[in-house]
């Protein structure tokens, strides 16, 4: 199952167009306040598929019965342009676990590049609901690898992949590596190209450069 919030039309589209937007991405600043801001719609849509049970509530004038989330969150993402990310997903699921995984390109002398797992943390996944976020879903390679790094932590009653900005490649290559009935695909908005280098085309850049700035890659072989 795939949802793509782009395609309705909401306030979330605007969001989508000012991380895209050259000009606006000049502030890192906003670039992080719109992916949490997009990360925490993300979040509430999702809420929406998850399960609930009644509770009474008190107040100062008699009981209020209120279903509550019964699930237990896990949010994962992946370093670093998940952070803003996961910030957003938590303004939604605060009470939710929290896992992260280091993943990062590692180029050879031909300039051809694997994705390469650093380090992964996690909670306990057995029967819990795993988020797991990166802005740009590219290739897919990076995604798929962190979701089979984080079951070493145990099996997820039902994983949700969160990508802002998908390629149509990338998406494939989820179908290929990950069993349809383990996760739903949520994106923002699903792009035709990809460059030589696997960039998303007009994708909007170096997400984790945008959010924090440029980085020293001495990631060679």
């Amino acid at each position: 199952m795939i949802y793509n919030l782009g395609n309705h039309n909401s306030i979330f589209n605007q969001f989508i167009a000012e991380i895209r937007d050259e000009q606006i991405q000049k502030d890192s600043m906003r670039f992080r306040e719109n992916i949490e801001r997009i990360s925490a719609i993300f979040a509430y849509e999702i809420s929406k598929r998850l399960t609930y049970t009644p509770k009474e509530v008190v107040t100062s004038l008699g009981v209020a019965e209120i279903p509550m989330l019964t699930d237990q969150v896990v949010i994962a993402s992946i370093l670093r342009a998940g952070l803003p990310m996961h910030q957003g997903m938590l303004r939604i699921f605060d009470k939710a676990g929290n896992a992260f995984i280091s993943a990062y390109r590692k180029y050879d002398k031909n300039e051809e590049f694997k994705i390469q797992v650093e380090y992964t943390s996690s909670p306990l996944l057995d029967d819990k609901v795993l988020i797991l976020n990166d802005p740009m879903l590219a290739t897919g390679a990076s995604m798929a690898l962190s979701y089979k790094e984080l079951l070493q932590f145990g099996k997820p009653r039902h994983t949700h992949i969160v990508s802002i900005i998908a390629s149509i490649e990338g998406v494939e290559y989820l179908k290929k590596k990950i069993p349809a009935e383990d996760y739903t695909l949520w994106v923002g908005a699903i792009d035709d190209e990809l460059t030589a280098q696997s960039y998303i085309v007009p994708g909007l850049g170096d997400a984790g450069d945008l959010a924090f700035g440029c980085k020293n890659d001495s990631h060679t072989a």
